[in-house]
C-alpha cells in the first residue's frame, strides 16, 4: 500500500476513533454497595492510608502502572514545531502503544508552552498522579535540561524516549550486527550522523557499552574543536568522541569506517560514501519517512547490513520494542530513575531475543509483535533497578 493510501486511511480512522485512548473503570458500579466502595464513604479509607504513607499510593491508586506522555509539540516526528494541539495524535498513539505492547496505562499531556521553566514546573506539579514521565518530541537542546532537572526534582523516572529509547534499540541492533560480522566493539569505527537529542544519546550509550571510536557529524561537518555553532551538549561530547580531533565532511568521516548511524536528513548519505566504508559495513539510515539512503542503494554500494526507521524494509529501528518494557520494568521495581545500566540491560535483552538460527542480514532485532519483547526488557530493567 502506498504512503498516500496509508495517510488517507489513517486520517479516516482518526476521525472515526475521535482519539485513540479512553478511561474506563476497572470495577462495576451498578449498585449502591459498589458506589460506597469505589467512592464515598469507603474511598476515605484509601485516602487515609496514602496520607499516612505516601508509598501506599502504589498499592491504592493508578500511580503504580500509569505514565504521562508529555510534549510541548516542538519537534514532532518529521513534522517539526507544530505545537501541542497538533502533537496530540502522536501522543495518543504513544499512549496506545504503551498499553498494547506493555500493559502500561499512559495518558497524553500536551503543554501549551515551550518555555523550559514552565514545562519543568508543569510536569513537577502533575507528577503525583504518575509512576513515570515519558518526555516526547521536545526539541534539543532544551530537552536535555528538562529531563535532567526533572530527574533531579522527582522521585519517579523521567525518560526522554526520542533520546534513550532510540539509543537502546540502535545498540541492540548494532550488538547483533557485530555478531554477524565478527567485528569487535573496541575496534570498530562508528560515525553518528546527526547531533541532536537522538544522535547524542546514541553516541553516549555506545560509549557506555564499550565502543571506543565514535565520531559525530552534523550539517556543518565533523564535530571537532574547530566546528562552529555547537551547543553545550555537542561541545560536551567532544570529551569522549572524535578523540583525534579531525575536521571534515560526512564523506571524510565515513571513509574506512565500519558503522554509520543516521538520525539526520533524507538523502544525506550517498552510495559513494557507503562504498568508501570498510568491508561488511553496517548502515542504519533512520531519517523518516525518507532515509539517508535506501537499503537497495546502500547494499549495492557494499553495505552488508542496513536498517531504517521504516516498517516496509527489514531491520526497522522501532522504539516500540523498547519503551513499553522499560517503563513496565521500572514501574515494577518502583525505580526513581532509569539509569545507564538499565538502558544497557534493555539493549542486551532485546539483542538476545534473536537466536543464532534467526540472525541474518535482514533480521538483527526482534519483531515488535514478538510477545516476549516487553517482558524480556522489563525483567532486565527491573533486575538492574
Amino acid at each position: 500500500m502506498s504512503s498516500n493510501a496509508i495517510a488517507q486511511e489513517s486520517l479516516a480512522l482518526h476521525k472515526q476513533w475521535r482519539g485513540k485512548v479512553e478511561v474506563t473503570p476497572k470495577m462495576e458500579i451498578t449498585t449502591r454497595h459498589h458506589l460506597a466502595c469505589a467512592y464515598t464513604p469507603g474511598v476515605a479509607e484509601a485516602c487515609r492510608a496514602v496520607a499516612a504513607d505516601p508509598a501506599a499510593a502504589y498499592d491504592y491508586t493508578v500511580k503504580s502502572n500509569t505514565v504521562a506522555v508529555v510534549t510541548d509539540g516542538s519537534a514532532v516526528l518529521g513534522l517539526g514545531n507544530i505545537g501541542p494541539l497538533a502533537a496530540m495524535p502522536v501522543m495518543e498513539g504513544k499512549a496506545a502503544l504503551f498499553k498494547a505492547f506493555g500493559g502500561v496505562d499512559a495518558f497524553p499531556i500536551c503543554l501549551d508552552t515551550q518555555d523550559t521553566e514552565e514545562i519543568i514546573k508543569a510536569v513537577a506539579a502533575i507528577a503525583p498522579t504518575f509512576g513515570g514521565i515519558n518526555l516526547e518530541d521536545i526539541s534539543a537542546p532544551r530537552c536535555f535540561e528538562i529531563e535532567r532537572r526533572l530527574n533531579d526534582l522527582l522521585d519517579i523516572p523521567v525518560f526522554h524516549d526520542d533520546q534513550h529509547g532510540t539509543a537502546i534499540v540502535v545498540l541492540s541492533g548494532i550488538i547483533n550486527a557485530l555478531r554477524l560480522t565478527g567485528k569487535n566493539k573496541h575496534d570498530v569505527r562508528v560515525v553518528v550522523n546527526g547531533a541532536g537529542s537522538a544522535g547524542i544519546a546514541i553516541a553516549k550509550l555506545l560509549l557506555s557499552y564499550g565502543f571506543a571510536h565514535v565520531t559525530m557529524v552534523d550539517r556543518f561537518g565533523i564535530l571537532s574543536s574547530q566546528c562552529p555553532n555547537m551547543n553545550e551538549a555537542q561541545e560536551a561530547m567532544l570529551q569522549t568522541t572524535n578523540l583525534e580531533d579531525v575536521s571534515g565532511t560526512l564523506a571524510d568521516a565515513l571513509c574506512g569506517t565500519d558503522i554509520v548511524i543516521g538520525v539526520s536528513a533524507p538523502g544525506a548519505i550517498t552510495a559513494e560514501m557507503v562504498a568508501s566504508m570498510a568491508d561488511d559495513a553496517i548502515v542504519f539510515a533512520m531519517a523518516n519517512p525518507t532515509p539517508e539512503i535506501f537499503p537497495d542503494e546502500a547494499k549495492a554500494a557494499g553495505a552488508r547490513i542496513v536498517g531504517t526507521g521504516r516498517s516496509d524494509f527489514p531491520n526497522q529501528v522501532n522504539n516500540v520494542i523498547a519503551f513499553p518494557g522499560i517503563f513496565k520494568g521500572a514501574l515494577a521495581a518502583r525505580a526513581e530513575r532509569i539509569t545507564e545500566p538499565m538502558k544497557l540491560a534493555a539493549a542486551e535483552a532485546l539483542a538476545a531475543l534473536v537466536s543464532d538460527d534467526e540472525l541474518c542480514e535482514e533480521f538483527i532485532m526482534p519483531d515488535p509483535f514478538d510477545p516476549r519483547v516487553a517482558d524480556a526488557v522489563a525483567q532486565a530493567v527491573s533486575a538492574r533497578a
